[in-house]
């Protein structure tokens, strides 16, 4: 197990959910966080860097990268958290959450990636977890567009290690199905809270993007997948 204590790192959609979970989980380690969200929510962390940045805007991006490296004089992991989806059939799919899904979902991890990746090179030891989904994995009914948005971080993210292993970054594929946080009753997903029961919880997301950062800098973890036991396993 590889120590995180004094490793910095900048968690885009920090304010909840999964985001605040993974940002909590990397503070009791030791991890320094830069924290982006469009809440700006520091979550309470102490000496952590906290502003609101919406991913769709690359210069917001540029601007929090620029901060967490200002107060830390580094960056080590990336955590690509920021997301939306909507669910529906295709041609009844609203055109402001088709734009929004393809603007958050693959524009923001683009942004952030590109922001960052200087100063991930400059660690040498560096970590890209992209926060995707079982929809990046296997089309979904009714998911079309959210699935292709998920597809598209999880082809980036594989491409993306082909590029920089040998420059010492590991970039993994996080794809959980159902959690249990607010993200899965946004408008345009078609939920009620009745719908949360038996889904896992985003601490039990949160531990795997613990168990990937810990693991020896002699090997990386390209992909992981997991459900909770009440969701059927899908082709």
């Amino acid at each position: 197990m590889t120590t995180l204590d004094g490793r910095v790192a900048l968690v885009t959609g920090a304010s909840r959910g999964i985001g605040a979970a993974v940002a909590r989980r990397l503070a009791d380690e030791g991890v320094k966080l830069g924290l982006g969200s469009r809440r700006g929510d520091d979550l309470g962390i102490v000496g952590a860097v906290a502003q609101s940045c919406d991913v769709r805007d690359s210069e917001q991006l540029e601007r929090m990268v620029a901060a967490t490296v200002d107060a830390f004089g580094r960056l080590d992991i990336l955590v690509l958290n920021a997301g939306v989806g909507a669910y529906g059939p295709f041609l009844e799919l609203a055109p402001d959450f088709l734009e929004e899904m393809i603007d958050v979902n693959v524009k923001g991890t683009l942004y952030a990636v590109r922001a960052a990746l200087p100063h991930l090179l400059e660690s040498g030891e560096a970590d890209i977890i992209t926060l995707a989904s079982e929809a990046g994995r296997r089309g979904l009914p009714l998911e079309a567009v959210y699935c292709a948005s998920k597809f598209a971080q999880v082809g980036f993210t594989r491409a993306l290690d082909h590029e920089l292993r040998e420059h010492g970054i590991r970039c993994t594929n996080v794809c959980p199905g159902g959690v249990a946080t607010d993200f899965a009753l946004e408008p345009g997903r078609g939920r009620t809270k009745e719908a949360l029961a038996g889904m896992m919880s985003a601490d039990d997301v949160a531990d795997v993007v613990l168990f990937v950062l810990t693991r020896p800098r002699n090997h990386r973890i390209l992909e992981t997948a997991f459900r909770p036991m009440t969701e059927a396993s899908w082709g």
